[in-house]
């Protein structure tokens, strides 16, 4: 018998101690096991491009519990639903967030945001008909396409392109941003300044097919692809499309050298209650073998750059954009696209002195510069900024009054040697009447928007001397006041040049709402390329 307190008991004592203790382990480890793997529903507010990773949520609820109950919308109007704070579902998962941050931004709740995992890539890209690829890669100077190849080809009427609306799609969105930020050439994201003036319209007047959505936009290019020349999307569903076979000519995948913005898919966690769940299925999501899944059916370039891609994700993206960071540029810019694609074909009203002493090489370059503005100026800034189809284009010369007024509405190579018809080497007056000049062209706007209310006017005044004849300054603006609201509205764009005075070229532009470019520190092409298309 052992005795009490004896070694042999004390040892067995240790013993059992010991065994209750790894039970107490194992039981707490077990229930553990059973939370991580406890079956949970979740309801997901999706973008119905993703709607294409339902086969594999089969997959999800088998290896970890998680159902997925999915409402598929817009990613605009998703992000309109998100921004009130009002959730109705446990999670987001959209194809960006971007636009969503900004709203919280302006609404100085950026800090609320919700917890946010990207899952997948897919930039938003241009896919052409190979012959139309080679054909512009052929007039690019290095043989790689541009956003600005892009937009010159469209202002010439040689580029029809299907395109989702970016006031209701995220494809429509980026490409907007993307061909805004290539054409305003600072490098970085788009500033207000950046948007003040409308660099798009030619890029805008070869956008023929457009759709709230980005896979009916699809669709409707497959049914329509006779008459188009390429289709802006993700990445993605150009790949989708070619390889679905229903194109009778598969597009080329273009990577504009200036610039894509990405798309990075985040699943944002709206109800932090369900975090734990939300963990197992973002970690589900980004394991490897999943991102594979994800890569070979839907496919998007997976997060982790070293797993290895299918032959058609390994073209390098290039560069990748930045998105605004105002809300105030995302509204100029849809302001501008909505203008474009409801208003009527835009209308410029160019006063161009010719006094005695435009003679020479001031001509010359005056002749230059609306070459340049047709087409013949190769630069990135002279391709936003030239002229586009649809657009008219009146020409008035004036001296000590008006000598000529002549116009043409640009639909090809023909209306743009009839435009530099208009500027002869010849015709030169004694005097300069320029605000009798200036009331001239409001007196031709006016007339202008009685007319076509719809029609979007300005007028371009370029003079190289000072008003010696005709009315004042204050007897303009006196008759520009008494003028209806519809003709006060029309900007007067001013460009100084030679011995012009900028005092009162400046007062003018204010005046009306626009503003003045000075030639006489840079040339005159660049002063002409600067007010192209201002609001203000």
């Amino acid at each position: 018998m052992t005795a009490p307190g004896s070694p042999g008991r004390l040892r067995r004592r240790t013993l059992a101690a010991f065994a209750l203790a790894c039970l107490c382990v194992l039981a707490t480890l077990t229930a553990c096991s059973g939370d991580e793997d406890e079956p949970v529903t979740l309801r997901v507010l999706a973008s119905s491009e993703l709607a294409d990773m339902q086969p594999l949520f089969d997959d999800l609820r088998r290896d970890t519990g998680i159902t997925l109950t999915m409402e598929y919308q817009g990613t605009v109007e998703a992000t309109a639903s998100l921004v009130t704070g009002d959730y109705r579902h446990d999670l987001a998962w959209l194809s960006s967030s971007r636009p969503f941050q900004l709203k919280l931004k302006e609404g100085g709740r950026q800090a609320d945001g919700p917890l946010s995992t990207s899952i997948m890539r897919s930039p938003v890209v241009v896919g052409l008909k190979p012959e139309v690829a080679e054909r512009l890669r052929r007039a690019a100077p290095d043989g790689q396409l541009s956003w600005a190849d892009l937009a010159d080809a469209a202002a010439a009427g040689t580029l029809k392109y299907a395109m989702a609306d970016p006031r209701s799609s995220n494809s429509g969105l980026a490409a907007l941003v993307g061909v805004a930020t290539a054409a305003a050439g600072t490098g970085g994201a788009l500033r207000p300044e950046d948007v003040s003036c409308d660099r798009l319209r030619g890029f805008f007047a070869g956008h023929a097919l457009t759709d709230d959505s980005s896979g009916r936009l699809t669709d409707a290019y497959a049914r329509g692809e006779d008459g188009l020349d390429g289709l802006i999307t993700y990445e993605s569903e150009l790949l989708t499309l070619n390889r679905a076979g229903t194109l009778r000519v598969p597009l080329e995948i273009v990577y504009p050298k200036d610039g894509i913005v990405l798309s990075d898919y985040p699943l944002m966690l709206l109800d932090p209650a369900k975090r734990a769940a939300y963990d197992r299925l973002t970690a589900w999501l980004r394991s490897e073998p999943v991102q594979r899944k994800i890569m070979e059916r839907t496919l998007r370039r997976p997060v982790d750059p070293g797993l290895t891609r299918v032959p058609s994700l390994r073209t390098p993206l290039g560069n990748a954009l930045y998105f605004p960071d105002s809300q105030a540029v995302l509204d100029r810019l849809l302001a501008d696209y909505a203008d474009a694609r409801g208003g009527r074909p835009a209308r410029v009203i160019f006063l161009l002195d010719y006094s005695g002493s435009m003679r020479g090489e001031r001509i010359a370059n005056l002749r230059a510069t609306m070459d340049g503005l047709s087409g013949a100026d190769g630069s990135p800034s002279g391709k936003f900024a030239r002229f586009h189809q649809g657009e008219t284009l009146t020409v008035v010369r004036f001296g000590g009054g008006v000598l000529d007024e002549q116009s043409v509405t640009y639909k090809g190579t023909p209306d743009l040697e009839r435009l530099r018809g208009m500027l002869p080497d010849d015709g030169f007056d004694a005097s300069t009447a320029v605000w009798s000049a200036l009331d001239h062209g409001y007196r031709t706007a006016a007339d202008a928007v009685a007319k076509d209310p719809g029609q979007r006017v300005s007028i371009v005044l370029m003079t190289d001397g000072e008003n010696n004849a005709g009315m004042s300054l204050d007897a303009f603006l006196a008759r520009y006041a008494a003028l209806p609201p519809a003709a006060r509205a029309v900007r007067t764009y001013t460009v100084r040049y030679g011995e012009a005075d900028p005092r009162e070229l400046d007062r003018a532009a204010r005046a009306t709402g626009g503003h003045m470019a000075d030639a006489t520190g840079q040339s005159l092409l660049n002063a002409f390329k600067e007010i192209r298309g201002c609001h203000e």
